[in-house]
């Protein structure tokens, strides 16, 4: 198969990827997914750059910081689970990703203790009714704790409200990274790019040249993906497990998800841990299902993994695996497995490389999609779910959106 070129992707440049990715472009609705998967590299590099002119200007949210609250909902939950390490490790202070929908009903109980504080909240669309609420609540309920909103999208209420509430701010990436598919993709790891940047508060220009790094291993990567995934996509599996350690398990849980929306719940999803699948998941690994095992690169946390896999193919569990790293041991693949294997993970390391993984999960979610006849942009033909969750009532918090 011809090696997929991505350039600075807009859509004039689909009809060739999707010659090359073996898409019928009559079979439509796929896209704005695809275009939107393609882009990241590009878009990561605007983000940097976007990031780096920005993080001056946040001096005063950033200063003598105890502790930061990463928080959204569903993907934008997962966002704060990729960035929590890299801050973590960076900054040695308190970093907790938790969901918008526990604030909205255990208010700031769950939070750190210590302060000064910072909540970052991530939004695709900024419209969500979580995401609004437990900003409100928090605000309402420990006005101390700065406010700082990460969205794609300049319309949206978050955005909106830190026009006009000067207790929060934020930053709106650009206008590219505003998926118009149902899932979310570019603006996912470019909010989780956006974010880590506060790691590099005294070096920005390492940071940009961190985002240079991942950029030019993602477009490696996503020729990769592309040249070898639609034939595992094709396997006959209805449920996936993804496999993960504590440095790229919001990569997992967001792979998990992605197939989940993508299949409209035709696969069942599992995130877990290597050492936690023993202790009763993996009672679940049956032969219809594939097992995609994100790898660290990390010494220690790789000899867990390896007795790990070692023991699923010595049980023979599983339907398939793919394997996704950087220096992978063949003797970990069976026969009809698959290794996605790139020195870029360990050159981002750990901490840095959830959003590499996340392309992977991207891919194979968006080729069973199409397996299964659906159509990515809006996988969801009954409307059981939409790009912007649906208005419900909020409890509990006085103060309307903006």
């Amino acid at each position: 198969m011809a090696k997929i070129e991505i350039p600075t992707m807009n859509l004039a440049d689909l009809p060739e990827i999707l010659r090359l990715t073996r898409i019928p472009a009559s079979q439509g609705g796929h896209l704005a997914t695809l275009g939107e998967i393609l882009q990241q590299p590009s878009t990561w590099h605007m983000t940097a750059e976007q990031m780096r002119l920005a993080l001056p200007a946040m001096e005063r949210q950033l200063a003598d910081l105890e502790a930061i609250i990463l928080t959204g909902s569903g993907s934008s939950e997962y966002a704060g689970d990729c960035a929590r390490p890299m801050l973590q490790r960076r900054l040695s202070i308190t970093v907790q990703a938790i969901g918008s929908g526990t604030i909205l009903t255990d208010g700031v109980d769950l939070l750190p203790a210590t302060r000064p504080a910072l909540m970052i909240s991530f939004a695709r669309s900024g419209d969500s009714p979580e995401s609004v609420g437990a900003l409100l609540k928090v605000t309402e309920m420990d006005p101390a704790i700065r406010q700082l909103v990460i969205t794609c999208n300049h319309e949206g209420q978050l955005a909106r409200r830190a026009q006009t509430d000067d207790r929060v701010e934020a930053i709106v990436l650009d206008e590219r990274t505003n998926d118009r598919s149902l899932v979310m993709t570019s603006s996912f790891t470019n909010m989780v790019l956006a974010a880590i940047a506060f790691g590099w508060q005294q070096s920005p220009s390492e940071y940009v040249s961190f985002a240079e790094g991942l950029s030019a291993s993602g477009e490696d990567l996503l020729r990769q993906c592309f040249e070898s995934l639609p034939e595992m996509a094709q396997l006959p599996f209805d449920r996936a497990f993804y496999l993960a350690d504590a440095s790229a398990f919001g990569a997992a849980r967001e792979a998990a998800l992605k197939m989940t929306e993508m299949t409209a719940g035709r696969v069942m999803t599992a995130s877990e841990t290597y050492l936690g699948l023993r202790h009763g998941p993996m009672s679940a690994v049956h032969a219809n299902t594939l097992i995609v095992c994100f790898l660290s690169s990390d010494q220690v946390r790789r000899q867990y993994e390896c007795d790990l896999i070692e023991e699923l193919n010595e049980k023979q569990l599983g339907l398939r695996k793919i394997l996704v790293g950087s220096d992978i041991p063949s003797s970990l693949l069976n026969g009809g497995d698959l290794a996605i294997e790139h020195a870029g993970f360990a050159t981002a390391g750990d901490d840095g490389c959830a959003i590499l993984h996340l392309l992977v999960g991207q891919v194979l979610a968006f080729y069973r999609c199409m397996k299964e006849g659906l159509h990515p942009d809006t996988p969801s033909a009954t409307g059981v779910i939409n790009r912007v969750v649906q208005q419900f009532r909020l409890h509990g918090v006085d103060t309307p959106p903006a």
